[in-house]
């Protein structure tokens, strides 16, 4: 299996220019698996045969890889926490510093539903406080194709199976069985294709700067090698202010725990850098030993 893995990586490097060696094997190996049964090929062997003569397979299993699965508030608790107690907290911070403007950056975007759903909330937080405050939300994903479809802002409208009526007649505009992010959600959002595993920058350059009050890191860690987890997470600690929160899936908690930060409430997927670690954060990460190519 390793000796297929190693060709399939060399090719997606060649056609597509993406670098997959960076994955779980595991990961990988259900990702192919699926793949070989779907196209009812005998095996692994076979699979790559095909991959060698259709570049359209290999930009499918190059997306397959990216896991570009998204919901609108996705983790209840999560989101539940950051509206309840995490941005309430933000905004007496930037009453405190003499700031007007909450910075996010949602590193895994996918095809949107995150970053209007963050949107969603500091829209009606807006609505419900006298304090003023504005907002942007840098959304990155590696994918250009996500990228594109998350802009447009268009789903299913079985997308919207977690928000109340209220949210949904507020935000979206129905057409049959598809629903579009009302224009007012877009507004401070920007989009753009970025590589986590980039070699020297920690945040995306549309933001000039990092300094987020809250990165998302969200169900990303969990498909990846240990040592591309570590630089994930060095870059995201360097991105953020120094008394911002890092919001992850679930089934990552323990990876992020490992790697100094501290979860704030149990069970929630919000860390903050341990303050130890945080004095020690512009030092450089040695990713001396880190092959991003094929």
């Amino acid at each position: 299996m390793k000796n297929f893995l190693d060709q399939i990586h060399t090719t997606l490097y060649e056609k597509l220019g993406f670098k997959t060696n960076v994955f779980d094997d595991a990961f990988i190996e259900k990702v192919l698996l699926d793949r070989i049964q779907f196209h009812s090929v005998l095996n692994l062997e076979e699979y790559f045969q095909l991959l060698l003569k259709s570049k359209d397979e290999a930009s499918i299993l190059n997306e397959k890889l990216l896991n570009s699965h998204s919901e609108f508030f996705r983790d209840t608790l999560t989101f539940s926490v950051l509206e309840s107690i995490v941005l309430p907290a933000i905004l007496i911070r930037l009453k405190s510093q003499n700031r007007k403007e909450i910075r996010i950056w949602s590193a895994a975007c996918a095809s949107g539903q995150e970053v209007y759903s963050i949107a969603i909330l500091l829209e009606e937080i807006k609505r419900n406080t006298t304090a003023p405050f504005t907002y942007r939300i840098f959304a990155t994903d590696q994918s250009n194709i996500q990228i594109k479809k998350a802009i447009e802002g268009k789903y299913h409208i079985s997308a919207l199976n977690k928000m109340s009526l209220k949210r949904v007649n507020d935000w979206f505009i129905i057409d049959g069985e598809m629903v579009s992010m009302k224009q007012e959600l877009k507004k401070n959002v920007e989009f753009s294709v970025f590589d986590l595993l980039h070699p020297s920058l920690s945040s995306p350059p549309v933001s000039i700067f990092g300094d987020f009050d809250i990165v998302f890191c969200a169900n990303l860690l969990f498909y990846y090698k240990d040592e591309f987890r570590k630089l994930i997470l060095s870059k995201v600690s360097k991105s953020l202010a120094s008394d911002g929160y890092l919001i992850t899936g679930e089934t990552e908690r323990e990876i992020v725990r490992r790697n100094n930060f501290i979860e704030l409430f149990p069970r929630s997927a919000i860390f903050k850098m341990n303050s130890t670690y945080f004095k020690m954060r512009n030092e450089n990460f040695d990713e001396g030993n880190i092959q991003y190519r094929a």
